[in-house]
């Protein structure tokens, strides 16, 4: 047996309808980051295929619809329990499409099963509301009722969590789903696919077409029988979207980022190198909230650097199955590594200091794959792409300031809007910054931008809609307002 065949993961067909379906159309391959083989092969979906995923799902909405939202939540959390019990062998499988450290990869796991926990208990808080009139013999009632079929398009960087937002959120509010995974990382998806049919999700009520962007997602959008769409992916294909949508539709588009971090003098630099070094290089970069680029107080900018240098050079990279425990694995394709040399190669070119970095490591392990050191780059400025651009890579921009208002400005200084950071412990400093941030989630002291029972989406180009939290749910539904005329007069008493 050669080593691609015993290396080879086993994948599923779609997923259409309640059966696991072949199609009619050519092939995509699946490689692993870490080594560049080819490890499965998954269909490329026809647009009539598509079109017969979204008829199964629009059969499946009367059925699920009409469940009472105790049944849906009894559903999710079955589906949580066993996402958990099968949370290794799921991370297994994404650690060798996608590149991350298995314990990471876990992890994510886990937090899906968690968002399938989180939406199973809203589910049975769709609460309305009643509305007095001005006369007594009206009265309104504003009720949620499911949109409808939505279309959920994924990434390739959290090939299961981001799926379980809009998947869970969905179900519990009566919708039906077709899903469309990332081409670079469709095993994930379907080995979570398997967890909904072995529980029971009734056919039709959620289908996954894998497939191209330009095929299955193009089809998806411009299908008048899909109600909604639900997308994460960059800002050019979020808009891209909006522009070729056939239809009025619901639109949820979680999109790109260029985060900034701000450190005052009056921060605790430990606390802020140590954020500054997860949220940097975590997922070695690939990930809309991570931080492109840090200002720094001056009086605090060189030490700052320094401890940054020790906490980037003391990562481990390595292949997340050999060592799943390592910090960095490989990045999920050649793209985002090309990116990242690109980027590095403009900021040094325009005068930028390399702390950190800056290659790949040694060793012939390293020889294949997309591997890359944790990266960090001083003396920056708006000129250089670092600064100004979403890397999606293991590299981050840093510059000094004088003053906080300016820190302020550029950190401002973007058509982006996701997520930014602060660290300071003076409170007056805090109230400044963070009024004046104009970002959809501001972390002040933590790095955690999202959690899942708070509301998390972008402003400007980066997004539209929430996901997470109650308002996450209510993407998926419509108001009606029911008017009601009583005549009292007529009742007998």
């Amino acid at each position: 047996m050669s080593r691609d065949q015993e290396n080879r993961v086993s994948a599923r067909d779609m997923y259409i309808g309640g059966d696991w379906v072949s199609s009619a159309g050519e092939v995509i391959e699946v490689e692993n980051p870490a080594t560049q083989e080819v490890i499965a092969t998954v269909p490329a979906a026809t647009p009539a295929e598509v079109d017969r995923a979204i008829s199964a799902a629009r059969q499946g909405f009367e059925d699920w619809s009409s469940r009472s939202p105790v049944e849906r939540a009894a559903t999710l959390k079955r589906i949580a329990a066993t996402i958990s019990e099968r949370a290794q062998d799921i991370g297994r499988v994404m650690t060798e499409e996608q590149g991350k450290p298995l314990n990471e990869a876990i992890g994510e796991i886990q937090k899906l099963a968690d968002t399938f926990i989180f939406y199973a208990e809203e589910a049975v808080r769709i609460h309305g509301e009643i509305i007095p009139n001005s006369d007594n013999a009206y009265q309104s009632l504003v009720v949620h009722e499911p949109i409808g079929v939505v279309a959920a398009i994924t990434p390739w960087n959290y090939p299961a969590e981001l799926i379980g937002w809009k998947v869970a959120a969905g179900l519990a509010a009566g919708c039906t789903l077709v899903v469309k995974p990332p081409a670079l990382t469709p095993l994930t998806p379907l080995a979570i696919m398997a967890c909904l049919h072995d529980v029971g999700v009734p056919p039709g009520v959620v289908n996954m077409v894998t497939g191209s962007g330009a095929v299955v997602g193009q089809r998806l959008i411009e299908s008048p029988d899909v109600d909604k769409i639900a997308f994460t992916g960059s800002s050019e294909v979020g808009l891209q979207i909006q522009q070729s949508a056939r239809q009025i539709k619901r639109m949820s588009l979680e999109l790109g980022g260029n985060c900034p971090l701000i450190v005052t003098s009056r921060a605790d630099l430990n606390d802020a190198v140590k954020g500054a070094a997860r949220r940097s290089f975590r997922n070695c970069g690939q990930i809309c909230i991570a931080i492109n680029r840090i200002y720094v107080a001056r009086d605090v900018y060189e030490p700052f650097l320094d401890k940054l240098r020790h906490a980037a050079d003391a990562l481990v990279v390595d292949d997340g199955i050999a060592n799943p425990s390592a910090d960095l694995g490989a990045l999920c394709s050649s793209e985002p590594l090309s990116k990242t040399k690109a980027h590095l190669a403009d900021a040094l070119a325009k005068g930028a200091r390399l702390i950190a970095g800056g290659d790949v490591p040694e060793g012939a392990r390293f020889e294949k794959g997309y591997f890359f050191r944790p990266t960090i780059v001083a003396d920056c400025n708006h000129g250089m792409m670092v600064m100004t651009e979403e890397t999606f890579g293991p590299l981050v921009g840093v510059t000094p300031y004088d003053a906080l208002t300016d820190a302020v400005r550029l950190a401002n200084d973007t058509p982006f809007g996701l997520a930014s950071y602060f660290y300071s412990k003076d409170l007056d400093e805090m109230r400044y910054a963070t009024r004046r941030l104009a970002y959809g989630n501001v972390a002040v002291n933590n790095v955690d931008a999202g959690i899942i029972n708070a509301p998390y989406g972008g402003w400007k180009q980066s997004g539209i809609g929430h996901e997470h939290g109650r308002e996450g749910l209510l993407e998926y539904l419509n108001i009606k307002h029911i008017r009601l005329c009583f005549a009292e007069e007529r009742v007998v008493t």
